[in-house]
């Protein structure tokens, strides 16, 4: 039996347009087996552009793609059967039960119902959904439905999951439970694509990532690396009302003002000299890293 190829994804100069409009331009990257690689960056800046046309949903304009061996734009059904996808949208039929909605999404995929019934308990004891089994979708919370669609796209037992922004608008323990997920998931030896736009969440979850701006990838490597090497440290964060209140300098219009240092001490020495404490001081991450690539500050467009 031949070993299963190192590469899960190899994206090659892939470029999408809608109507002369770049929405991708010159991509390339490749995603190992058992890893989790992600898509940092702004709404807007490609990401789902990118992951659909890497289950088959949309075509590419030009360049090369292979995801398990296949070409997604011309092996799209074929595909889809190997990969889970937790899409933005849930996508669940309001009228019927959770399990009722799981039990049609089986039939969909061709599993043979005592193999379903078996995997649809043990999924929903996965995330933590048994008690809701026979709760209609309209009732579950927000948090509850998305949970639902991962237990829905882990039902084909795929090889690849991919994560469109998973965590969007979820409260802090809902988001910590579904990223524990996604490490049990990876420690199974399966792979893992994110798109996400919060900076915290690939830090976590991320062992290797591109930041995308405007349909580009800016920068490509490990979370922690690319800390370390654009903007290693400390940094202080004064709030744009902070600085209004201030001492008027030329900085009075900015949307706020920061400080990076490569030590603690460094940056505690420096704020002796200023006449108004910042309102954080942290040590630096991929939103620093995003503001020094891109210019700006993720949340400005995100």
């Amino acid at each position: 039996m031949s070993k299963p190829s190192e590469l899960v994804v190899e994206v090659k100069h892939v470029s999408k347009t809608y109507d002369s409009v770049p929405a991708v331009t010159d991509a390339s990257f490749t995603i190992k087996r058992g890893e989790c690689f992600g898509l940092l960056g702004p709404n807007g800046a490609g990401k789902s552009t990118l992951i659909r046309m890497m289950y088959g949903a949309s075509s590419r304009t030009s360049g090369e793609m292979q995801v398990l061996g296949l070409d997604p734009q011309k092996n799209g059904r074929d595909l889809r059967r190997k990969i889970g996808i937790v899409t933005q949208e849930d996508a669940l039929d309001e009228a019927m039960s959770v399990v009722e909605n799981m039990q049609m999404f089986a039939r969909f995929l061709g599993i043979p119902k005592d193999v379903a019934k078996s995997r649809i308990d043990e999924l929903l004891a996965f995330m933590s959904l048994t008690h809701k089994s026979n709760t209609k979708i309209q009732e579950l919370s927000g948090g509850m439905r998305r949970r639902l669609v991962f237990v829905r796209a882990l039902l084909s037992d795929p090889e690849l999951l991919i994560l469109d922004e998973p965590t969007t608008g979820l409260d802090p323990a809902v988001r910590q439970l579904i990223w524990d997920k996604v490490e049990a998931f990876k420690r199974r030896g399966r792979t893992v694509l994110l798109t996400t736009h919060y900076m915290d969440e690939a830090e976590f979850l991320c062992d290797r990532l591109v930041i995308v701006d405007n349909g580009t990838i800016k920068l490509h490597g490990a979370p922690r690396a690319l800390i370390n090497e654009h903007c290693p440290g400390f940094v202080a964060i004064w709030s744009k009302s902070q600085i209004q209140a201030g001492d008027g300098d030329d900085v009075a219009s900015a949307p706020n003002r920061r400080l990076e240092r490569a030590t603690l001490s460094e940056l505690a020495e420096d704020l002796k000299r200023e006449p108004t404490q910042p309102e954080i001081i942290r040590p630096t991450s991929l939103e620093d890293v995003f503001l020094k690539v891109t210019g700006r500050e993720l949340g400005s467009n995100a």
